[in-house]
């Protein structure tokens, strides 16, 4: 690619997957800091290479943190790609000159020098991305929820074990600061012991002004955005940011925001690499349109040995009203999510659960005891990645994590879908007793687009 057309997507990147699989090509490559992916290894070049895959919504959020990390000389940005022109091409212009711009991630991850991969594409994408950057040797930041399936998640903990790259899942409320002070406050039994976790959260959105199917926007490439999923007709109410009310592709609330919300509750309760026993979910469907995710719901998580509950509670009325914040105290800008703790000696909020994650104050004001317990204080989510990148240590949302809580979500939607009670055992990451469940832990995912 010449300088004069790294500004200028280019569509002839997505002819074959074979010739992608079988051929070797050339490319402009900026500086090789591959000796970082060596664990406990710092190397001469202490800045990593990295791509991003997907660069709108989230992924223009990480390519701008990105962007300013690499003015301070703390990474290079070698390469952006998406399927649609638009947005690469924004996205070209953000990331500068001498990240090269592409169409299809796989000529990402043929490139020797490319250290780490930021994968921001739509829900479907995640698990098949993840797998196939891990096998290339590339680290990887995937935005939650991990997978869409339960078999996509075993295959992602699986490459990222045999690979030996560090994988940081894009839960981020687990690093705030709040985060830190909550989980503080609760390992040390201020209230008690826990014996239930309630989520809440506003109904999922119905689609009110459903549009006939048409041709996609020239700048879309509709086969490649819908990849691994069946193919269907173009509809303008299936994406960009929309795509989330679809099950198979983003799976409603309980998806989004549950992914966050859930991901704190399994990190301060002590249940990374737990699993619930039985998970029973209600709620009503979309009554028109394409999106068929659930609009209220109600989900109940029971886990065992420790005995706990964890609900997921979709209602436009369910939930706490924010507490009032001092002068110079941060805001809460998102109220309307955000859980309760139940314990013995009384209760604890905490509203948001992703990038704004907002403890209530007895526990941003709880003065540790001596001999109190401490809990792992992330420096930041990415920072906390870097870290796993370069030491080899595990991150605060690994993949093994990141994908226990899509399951959580996995299997409220199958139980929402199917109407009963799911069992579940989480030593063999299945579904037991009920042969309709079990099939809908996988799905077909066309070719070239596959695991």
């Amino acid at each position: 690619m010449t300088k004069q057309k790294r500004k200028i997507p280019r569509r002839t990147f997505l002819k074959s997957a074979s010739a992608v699989a079988g051929t070797t090509i050339g490319f402009p490559y900026v500086m090789s800091s591959r000796v970082l992916a060596a664990p406990g290894r710092a190397g001469a070049n202490d800045r990593l290479t990295m791509a991003h895959i997907g660069v709108g919504g989230m992924g223009g959020h990480h390519l701008r943190d990105m962007v300013q990390r690499m003015k301070k000389g703390e990474v290079n940005i070698a390469a952006v790609c998406d399927v649609d022109e638009k947005r690469l091409k924004r996205a070209s212009e953000m990331a500068g000159p001498q990240a090269d711009v592409y169409h299809d991630y796989r000529y990402i991850l043929q490139r020797k020098d490319i250290d780490a991969v930021v994968i921001s594409t739509p829900d479907h994408w995640h698990g098949v991305q993840t797998v196939h950057a891990a096998e290339s040797g590339k680290h990887v930041y995937v935005e939650k929820p991990a997978c869409c399936t339960i078999e996509e998640g075993k295959a992602m903990v699986r490459a990222a074990k045999e690979n030996k790259v560090s994988v940081q899942v894009g839960s981020q409320g687990r690093s705030q600061t709040d985060a830190y002070l909550a989980h503080r406050y609760l390992v040390n039994g201020a209230i008690g012991h826990i014996d239930r976790v309630t989520c809440f959260h506003y109904p999922s959105p119905v689609d009110n002004k459903p549009v006939p199917d048409s041709d996609p926007p020239a700048e879309l490439d509709w086969d490649f955005w819908l990849g691994p999923l069946r193919w269907r007709p173009y509809n303008q109410r299936y994406c960009h940011g929309t795509f989330r009310w679809v099950l198979e592709s983003g799976g409603g609330q309980i998806r989004d925001r549950g992914a966050h919300v859930m991901s704190c509750a399994m990190w301060w309760m002590g249940a990374d690499g737990t699993g619930p026993v039985t998970v029973e979910a209600t709620g009503t469907s979309p009554p028109q349109g394409l999106w068929d995710s659930a609009v209220e719901m109600d989900v109940t998580y029971t886990f065992k040995n420790p005995d706990w509950i964890l609900t997921w509670n979709q209602h436009p009325d369910f939930g706490v009203p924010p507490e009032e914040r001092k002068p110079g105290e941060d805001k809460i800008i998102r109220p309307g999510y955000g859980a309760v703790y139940h314990g013995t000696k009384g209760t604890f909020v905490h509203w948001g659960g992703d990038g704004g994650t907002w403890a209530e104050r007895k526990a941003r004001e709880w003065v540790p005891p001596p001999g109190a317990k401490e809990v792992y204080k992330s420096p930041g989510h990415k920072e906390d990645w870097f870290e796993g990148i370069k030491t080899g240590k595990k991150t605060i949302m690994n993949i093994e994590a990141g994908v226990g809580v899509a399951n959580l979500c996995i299997l409220g939607n199958i139980s929402f879908i199917l109407k009963r009670k799911i069992v579940w055992d989480q030593n063999k990451q299945e579904i037991v007793g009920d042969e309709q469940a079990r099939r809908m832990m996988s799905r077909p995912q066309r070719h070239p687009y596959h695991l």
